[in-house]
């Protein structure tokens, strides 16, 4: 009895595997192919750009490069691909003419406590001369940016304080998550730069130094080229990095919108 017993337990457990590897094999075919292509299309977007593969991270619905840059798998791809002005840096792609007037951003309740950080960064994003572009607080949708709060993957002797969207479709990029348990240590302006930092990523700006973050190309903001150590958007400097926009930051913004 002992024996037969046995048996059926070994044959219901083998059954289970199968039905599981089964089950695995239906999931994983029921993703919609145009989700895969997609997604193989972000990704070469992702390199045309000029990051390196080493400094891809696949996560999931999203790839994440430089630690604080991110692109869901299934953005929608400029229409011209990458910029190709040789000529501050840039994704090539910007906010259209009527949505940089007044770029609409949803504080989630668990960033409510950093809300005089949050006016700060937007406040010297409006505040370059010469520039049109707008940034606002709204408390219902819609919405064009999300800014919340998330703890973020630190990778060795590498801690993650924000993450953000590029522009996709006209739009700016929707999603900026802020690692406030990193930063609640620094200073208001540190607080503040990690915001602002985040906030231009989403109207399209690069790390300003990339080349030195290994990146093999990057499109220049026309008539603002070259390096600039004071630049905000420098990329690598959570903490210690330049807490208010360079005039040629300024002056880029000027020049794109």
């Amino acid at each position: 009895m002992k024996k037969n017993l046995k048996r059926i337990a070994i044959v219901a457990m083998v059954a289970m595997v199968i039905a599981a590897c089964k089950k695995n094999q239906e999931s994983a075919q029921t993703v919609p192919q145009e989700t895969v292509k997609n997604a193989d299309k972000v990704l070469q977007y992702i390199k045309d750009l000029g990051f390196p593969a080493s400094s891809i991270v696949d996560n999931g619905s999203e790839f994440v490069v430089e630690e604080d840059i991110l692109f869901p798998k299934n953005m929608q791809i400029p229409a011209d691909g990458v910029g190709t002005k040789i000529e501050q840096y840039y994704t090539g792609s910007i906010v259209n003419a009527t949505k940089k007037l007044n770029i609409r951003i949803f504080v989630d309740p668990s960033m409510t406590s950093m809300s005089s950080e949050i006016n700060s960064a937007i406040a010297q994003w409006n505040g370059v001369p010469n520039s049109t572009l707008r940034f606002s607080i709204v408390t219902t949708a819609p919405y064009d940016i999300l800014i919340k709060d998330e703890a973020l993957a630190a990778s060795p002797g590498f801690v993650t304080c924000g993450q953000a969207q590029f522009p996709s479709g006209g739009s700016a990029g929707a999603l900026v998550r802020i690692n406030k348990s990193a930063i609640a240590g620094n200073s208001f302006a540190q607080r503040a730069r990690t915001i602002c930092h985040e906030f231009g990523h989403c109207i399209s700006f690069r790390h300003t130094n990339w080349s030195a973050q290994g990146e093999s190309t990057a499109t220049n903001v026309p008539g603002v080229p070259g390096t600039d150590a004071s630049s905000l958007m420098n990329g690598g400097q959570c903490n210690s990095g330049a807490t208010v926009l360079s005039q040629k930051d300024k002056d880029a913004t000027a020049a794109l919108y």
